[in-house]
């Protein structure tokens, strides 16, 4: 039998070669060694060593997550404490971990026929549900301190959600140690954090009532129907009439200086068909995402809804334009999720000329003399009067 010097002399033989010498001491042999040995180490042990990497990293996340949706959760409860102070609970955050936990269930999409229709009823039935038990909590505020307190829940309630999902993934890969699960955790993380800031951020703005990113279109189209006559032609949204060179403007936003989107998808099929309104081009103004590189504050222009959601307003906006042939132009500022959502940045609201300036444009371009224009500005008028 082989001694182990007698060994490695003939290791390092074949490692250094026929006919070489190598020395058994040599800290070269030694490494090779450890080399050669540690890879059925690393086969074995190596995905247990990096579940346990990526677990110690989603934790981390995961903390940071639950503080800013402990933090969301107390910001509403003190809001609703020292802001309104009308309250009929004696604790209100027992309304508040109520709203938190409030779902909404979609319904069926087996057969696609009027699914839009049974969004609408469900999406304007959670509205109204959520609207009566934020009134409720909040008995006797004005319907501006309603809508910022539904506002903030809103965002607490996205932020609770977030943390939940991934608490619930967390564990599950925590259990099963399934690296699929873990992985794919840990590539949405860096995105979610960020949405979850965002939304922390958010918060801030709806409690001083300041506009937000999303309100650059009802801040242009308010700014057009200053002074004249307003007519409410759905809920929370209000229309006003003007002329440009020689064309007839509807000018349509969300009611303000309220946080609300409106119902211009009902407005405009109001107007466009119950009250017979002729209208020739529809021009809507919104907020869109940027792309990774494009800078905030940028205006371009092009053809098709601008609206978000979940789609029941933008459905009725083309039902109504495809049903009577009117071209739809959109004017959009482009901008992140978390410039949406926060208080608006300098870069979006230097763009407020260079949008108008575009509007008109349009109309100049797309119309003539004797027609008629419906300008709709899209999206959250916190902040944003008319």
């Amino acid at each position: 039998m082989l001694g182990f010097s007698q060994f490695l002399s003939q290791l390092g033989g074949l490692l250094g070669g026929a006919g070489s010498e190598f020395d058994p001491n040599s800290p070269l042999l030694w490494v090779y060694i450890v080399s050669i040995a540690i890879i059925p180490f690393f086969m074995m042990y190596a995905q247990k060593f990096q579940s346990r990497v990526i677990l110690g990293e989603i934790s981390k996340s995961l903390g940071k997550l639950k503080t800013m949706k402990e933090g969301a959760r107390k910001e509403a409860v003190n809001y609703v404490k020292t802001a309104i102070r009308t309250f009929t609970s004696n604790d209100p955050a027992t309304g508040v971990d109520r709203f938190l936990e409030y779902f909404t269930i979609m319904p069926v999409d087996l057969d696609p026929s009027g699914i839009v229709r049974k969004l609408d009823h469900i999406m304007r039935t959670r509205d109204e549900r959520l609207r009566a038990e934020v009134r409720k909590l909040c008995s006797g505020a004005s319907d501006q301190e309603v809508s910022k307190v539904e506002n903030i829940l809103e965002a607490a309630t996205a932020l609770n959600m977030i943390y939940k999902i991934v608490r619930h993934f967390y564990l599950m890969g925590k259990r099963t140690t399934s690296m699929f699960v873990l992985v794919q955790l840990q590539m949405v993380m860096p995105l979610l954090l960020e949405e979850a800031e965002a939304l922390q951020k958010a918060i801030n703005a709806f409690k001083r009532g300041q506009p937000i990113g999303d309100g650059i279109g009802p801040m242009v189209v308010g700014k057009m129907m200053f002074g004249k006559e307003k007519k409410l032609v759905a809920k929370e949204t209000v229309y006003s009439e003007d002329e440009f060179k020689g064309r007839k403007l509807y000018l349509l936003k969300a009611e303000g200086p309220a946080g609300t989107v409106g119902r211009p998808g009902e407005a405009i099929t109001r107007l466009a068909g119950d009250m017979g309104i002729k209208i020739d081009v529809i021009v809507m103004i919104d907020a869109a995402l940027k792309l990774e590189g494009e800078r905030t504050g940028d205006v371009a222009e092009g053809i098709g809804a601008a609206i978000g959601g979940i789609g029941v307003e933008k459905y009725q906006i083309e039902d109504v334009a495809t049903r009577l042939e009117i071209p739809v132009y959109a004017v959009i500022v482009k901008q992140s999720i978390q410039d949406a959502i926060t208080i608006m940045r300098k870069e979006i609201a230097d763009a407020f000329e260079k949008v108008t300036n575009t509007v008109y444009s349009v109309i100049e371009d797309k119309t003539s003399e004797g027609q008629s224009v419906m300008i709709i500005g899209v999206g959250n008028t916190m902040g944003v009067g008319q």
